[in-house]
């Protein structure tokens, strides 16, 4: 298997379609489908989609550029993690996470953030990170600001905050 990174606790890699059912399964989780709504799959086929087309912008080194993310201990699939283009900001992308509810709370996210930041930026010679929150989700906000991220503004009426409680959007310069 060849890891893309690795921390003390994950190794990360290219998304592959055996990993379908498990990333459907982590995606359905009701907190994964709260705090990111637009993340969920509709069935099993759908995460294969994703899969392929993630796996194709991986291999070709593009944007989004997601990955999937491992306990190291064991090989266990715990969630994924990527990077996306801001619209007409070259340099700069958006951050997301994800990791299933049983290894939440164990400093696992914190962890990944701070790895794929590094990584994003050697990689893809990035000059500013953003993590979007929807307003509300305090553990991805303290995950964010952990890891360097500063508070720049609220957003409204963003099409992935389906209840319109706003957007914070928070922000790493390197």
């Amino acid at each position: 298997m060849d890891y893309i990174f690795e921390t003390e606790h994950l190794k990360t890699r290219k998304l592959e379609t055996g990993d379908a059912a498990r990333l459907y399964e982590i995606h359905l989780d009701e907190a994964v489908k709260k705090w990111i709504p637009n993340e969920s799959y509709e069935d099993i086929g759908e995460a294969r989609e994703a899969i392929a087309f993630f796996a194709d912008c991986v291999n070709r080194k593009a944007l989004p550029y997601v990955l999937a993310v491992e306990l190291r201990e064991t090989g266990e699939l715990i969630g994924d993690t990527g990077i996306n283009e801001v619209e007409g900001k070259p340099g700069e992308v958006e951050i997301g996470f994800v990791i299933c509810r049983e290894c939440r709370g164990k400093g696992y996210a914190t962890e990944l953030l701070k790895a794929m930041t590094a990584y994003a930026v050697s990689a893809f010679q990035i000059s500013a990170l953003y993590g979007r929150v929807m307003k509300g989700n305090a553990a991805s906000e303290s995950v964010l600001k952990k890891n360097g991220y500063r508070f720049v503004t609220e957003e409204s009426g963003a099409e992935d905050d389906p209840y319109g409680n706003g957007m914070l959007i928070y922000m790493k310069k390197m």
